[in-house]
């Protein structure tokens, strides 16, 4: 073999060294950037990283519920020495509700504040809450949310990797119409009225001679403000906060269902929370749903004063009037008793007469 030869042979043994070690290197890199990454993305894994807990939420930054969320975010980060952050999204920036709840289940969203009307369609027996004229007054449904009853109920939601945490609320539900004052139910024939996306509540407003109309709440504004719709029903602070006297101009006291919502947690999140801060989220949880409560009843009276001074006409109805709205709603339980499950109806009806 000649000497060039010889120069050449050993000249690609030096390339193919370079790049056996070249691959080792990348092989090694690669490996350390996924374990970071699986780290990075492992939302409830405490072995190592900063644990986060974002909470989207429909409602605006002015809600009794965002303060709510920030009561539970100032509870579990001092609680945890900061080891767990909480970030709160409102306004809808992580979708609607329903897109919310399905990030939960597949571990892409750690938790949401959501209105119960929509977990019941993943835990039926909560479509209690949505019976019309269920509840007398708040401290009835505090009661009978906090016992034996709302507990069951939330349980539930785990078969579907849900985990709730505590009940807030959003308080009961008043009409509001564009095109004319209801004083009574006949006034309300025709109008089509924006419900949420849940069984009871559209079966509710057809008893009433309504024509509901279904659709998503981040949707609500723009379909008063083009009349796609000519009312909706909702709580004073999400009809105040979102202006809704804008594009409305009549509210009539119905209070014909009181809209609990829940705080609920992904289950693949929790589970993977040390049994000690599962105790913190949840405490944290329970002490934020009783300091929301607490200040949303407080603040009620001035979302209802804030449309009355931006041009709402408030109508309250007679004695005679409301009897009819409860009347002509009364088949709904009968409707709904078999989905619901009749040793849920049977329960939950038992305990509001009990907590009266």
């Amino acid at each position: 073999m000649s000497e060039g030869e010889i120069t050449i042979k050993k000249q690609k043994s030096l390339i193919v060294f370079v790049l056996i070690l070249m691959s080792i290197v990348l092989a090694a890199c690669s490996g350390e950037e996924t374990k970071s990454s699986q780290s990075s993305n492992s939302g409830g894994s405490e072995s190592g990283g900063e644990v986060v807990i974002k909470i989207g939420s429909v409602n605006n930054e002015k809600h009794t519920l965002f303060k709510g969320y920030e009561k539970f975010k100032e509870l579990v980060e001092e609680e945890t020495g900061g080891k767990i952050k909480v970030k709160i999204y409102p306004n809808g920036q992580l979708g609607d509700d329903r897109t919310m709840i399905e990030g939960l289940q597949f571990g892409t969203l750690e938790a949401v504040g959501v209105s119960t009307s929509m977990l019941a369609n993943w835990a039926p027996p909560m479509l209690a809450y949505d019976l019309p004229f269920a509840f007398p007054d708040n401290e009835t449904a505090y009661k009978v949310l906090d016992g034996a009853f709302g507990e069951k109920v939330g349980k539930l939601l785990e078969k579907e990797d849900l985990v709730l945490l505590s009940y807030m609320e959003n308080g009961f539900r008043q009409l509001t119409t564009s095109k004319k004052e209801v004083k009574t139910a006949d006034d309300l024939k025709g109008l089509k009225i924006r419900t949420m996306q849940t069984p009871v509540h559209l079966e509710t407003w057809k008893k009433l001679g309504a024509s509901p109309t279904p659709m998503a709440y981040t949707e609500l504004f723009t379909a008063m403000q083009q009349g796609v719709i000519d009312g909706q029903e909702n709580p004073y602070g999400n009809m105040a906060m979102d202006k809704f006297y804008e594009v409305q101009k009549y509210l009539t006291e119905t209070n014909h269902v009181y809209n609990p919502m829940g705080l609920v947690i992904s289950k693949k999140f929790f589970d993977a929370l040390s049994e000690e801060n599962q105790k913190v989220v949840k405490e944290a949880a329970v002490e934020a749903a009783a300091y929301q409560r607490d200040l949303n009843q407080k603040e009620n009276e001035g979302y209802k004063q804030t449309l009355i001074d931006n041009g709402m006409k408030i109508t309250e109805l007679t004695p005679k009037a409301k009897e009819e709205f409860s009347k002509v709603t009364q088949s709904v339980y009968d409707d709904f008793s078999k989905e619901i499950g009749k040793e849920y109806m049977d329960e939950f009806l038992a305990e509001v007469e009990k907590n009266k």
